[in-house]
């Protein structure tokens, strides 16, 4: 067992064997486009977390490496992110100035110990937690985060300045003040390369069309005049490397810390849990939720000790890096060997990339991170399911990050444990139309019911939640002139202690009106409380039976023959044979149920 643990959870790469010509190319080229992607986030993200410009970058490549390596995500890309970059900001501004050595310090510090406790989950194999956040609420927050992704781009499509980290109602309010200052030079470069990009990927879809777009943005903003018109370039870049250094531990500012350090560490493990899952779903590709806290948190570890801070997997650079064509993690690798060939050779030249060509192909792949056909089945097979699905897209757009997925899998929780606490049961009939199978009354119209045997079917199991539902059907039941019941049980799997007392209290009430309460197809394991507490016996060991043909054929001996007599019913097959028109078959087969 231990070295199946010991196994599970070492960390090494478990893709190489993907890895072939065909996938190097198409992951450098994914690596490529997601290099010239990164650079002005990177910077955009480390100005927001109060750190200098190149910390961002850092963050890019080392993280994005060795996440990618050590996790289960074929297209997972780690590094920078709003949510982090803004969490990190509240978490150690309130101790030091930004941007000064205490500060760095502290950032760096911060990081090492978020590292510490996802690695530690990850051990722990808690990876199981995320389980409670449904494919439905994954679809959800991915829309929402797509939302997000493009509003945030509107004011380098547009050229209107809409401040910094306006949120999406804000966005939208200043935009209706402002739209008449939009820039139609910076909107054509940012429409000609969306445009651009998708009519390569209509008639060249495997050649890197997002590349393609950007570089044809570009000549389009040289032509119209480039920054001369507003049209504005991402600017000048660093060309320093990080450099191995260590991280200045200090028991009082951990201690300080330790509350936010576990906020940023949950923070990135549910984006980047849920960043995988909401591409895993158009990928096909299963998620080991353990393997990627261990990754997550080795990056951040890792990170620590080469200027990186915090990180977590990015939508926009994931959804990027799988639309571009990415076959296995070595597009990471290519990202970030080719963003430090840029730092170190063509900074220069890359200062020139025109922000609004890439607001356009970021906008492109936050429409194409949508999954419009999981939306449409999930709205047209389940009322719950859609208010989790609305639920989650909308605290997406109008709560924090971390909020909106836990608001969703809250959500969700509740969904499975209204419908766990409330098992479907039904009232069934024999059909002599058809063999004498049991039917829902409910569905087949016309049914006659034994006027002395009532059977109901139970699809959930018998525990404390769920009794109280059961209870009230089975309080109706008892009103009725029948004085036996059988409950059909083949849909329960599991009986807990108060279940087990509630079936007891049950056939005592049954015995009380004169008759008895019997069960049948209950499986051997749900028994197990039933047996080891002494219930079956108190219940009756003959009032448990494997088939239905058994306990209606035990139940029947017991009935009133007078009435079987007379009764216009005569819904078994005994019935029949007591009016003299059928003979019974003891050794019939089992009726089964529809």
């Amino acid at each position: 067992m231990l070295k199946a643990y010991l196994k599970d959870i070492a960390p090494y790469p478990r893709w190489f064997h993907l890895v072939n010509r065909e996938s190097l190319r198409a992951d450098l080229i994914a690596g490529l486009t997601g290099a010239v992607i990164v650079l002005p986030q990177g910077v955009a993200f480390a100005l927001i977390a109060g750190l200098p410009p190149a910390f961002g970058l850092y963050t890019a490549m080392i993280t994005a490496v060795v996440a990618a390596l050590f996790g289960s995500s074929l297209h997972l890309i780690s590094g920078p992110t709003t949510a982090i970059s803004l969490t990190v900001f509240a978490a150690i501004s309130q101790f030091a100035q930004p941007g000064t050595t205490v500060y760095i310090e502290l950032a760096l510090l911060l990081t090492l110990m978020v590292g510490i406790i996802q690695l530690g989950f990850g051990l722990a194999r808690m990876g199981l937690l995320v389980n409670f956040v449904s494919h439905t609420v994954v679809v959800g927050f991915t829309a929402g985060a797509a939302f997000l992704i493009a509003n945030s781009q509107l004011k380098h499509i547009l050229g209107i300045d809409l401040g910094a980290g306006t949120s999406f109602i804000g966005t939208w309010e200043k935009l209706v003040l402002h739209i008449q200052e939009t820039n139609l030079y910076v909107l054509s470069v940012a429409l000609s390369t969306l445009g651009i990009a998708l009519l390569f990927k209509r008639l060249l879809p495997k050649w890197p069309y997002m590349l393609f777009g950007m570089v044809a943005g570009s000549i389009i903003a040289y032509f119209l005049g480039g920054e001369a018109v507003g049209i504005k370039t991402i600017g000048e870049i660093t060309s320093a490397l990080p450099q191995p250094h260590g991280v200045h531990l200090n028991f009082e500012k951990i201690k300080q810390l330790m509350p936010n350090a576990f906020a940023v560490a949950l923070l990135g493990l549910i984006e980047a849990i849920a960043i995988s899952k909401g591409i895993a779903l158009q990928s096909r590709q299963r998620i080991d939720s353990n393997r990627e806290f261990i990754a997550q948190g080795l990056s951040n570890i890792i990170g620590s000790f080469f200027s990186a801070y915090a990180g977590s997997g990015s939508f926009t650079r994931s959804g990027i890096n799988y639309q571009a064509g990415a076959q296995t993690p070595m597009s990471a690798v290519f990202a970030a060997i080719i963003l430090l060939a840029i730092l170190l050779l063509i900074a220069p030249f890359a200062a020139y990339l025109p922000i609004p060509a890439m607001g356009g192909i970021i906008l492109m792949v936050s429409y194409n991170l949508i999954d419009f056909k999981k939306i449409r089945k999930v709205l047209k097979a389940s009322r719950l399911e859609t208010s989790v699905l609305l639920v989650t897209f909308f605290s997406t757009l109008l709560l924090d990050l971390e909020f909106a997925i836990l608001l969703g899998a809250m959500t969700s929780l509740g969904y499975f444990l209204y419908k766990t606490t409330h098992p479907h049961m039904a009232i069934m009939a024999p059909d002599p139309e058809d063999n004498y199978r049991l039917k829902y009354i409910i569905r087949k119209k016309g049914l006659r019911e034994c006027p002395q045997l009532k059977m109901v079917r139970i699809d959930g199991s018998i525990f404390y939640g769920s009794i109280e539902h059961i209870s009230e059907l089975f309080d109706e039941v008892y009103k009725g002139p029948e004085k036996y019941c059988l409950i059909l049980a083949e849909g329960v799997n599991f009986v807990g202690l108060a279940g087990a007392e509630w079936l007891a209290e049950e056939a005592r009430r049954w015995k009380e009106k004169g008759g008895g309460l019997y069960v049948c197809n209950l499986k051997i394991i749900a028994q197990d409380v039933l047996e080891k507490g002494g219930y079956k016996k108190e219940i009756g060991e003959d009032h448990f039976w494997a088939t239905k043909r058994e306990a209606i054929a035990e139940i029947y001996k017991h009935l009133d023959h007078k009435i079987c007599l007379t009764c216009p019913a005569r819904v078994f097959r005994e019935c029949q044979a007591i009016a003299g028109s059928q003979p019974p078959d003891a050794k019939e087969k089992e009726i089964p149920v529809v």
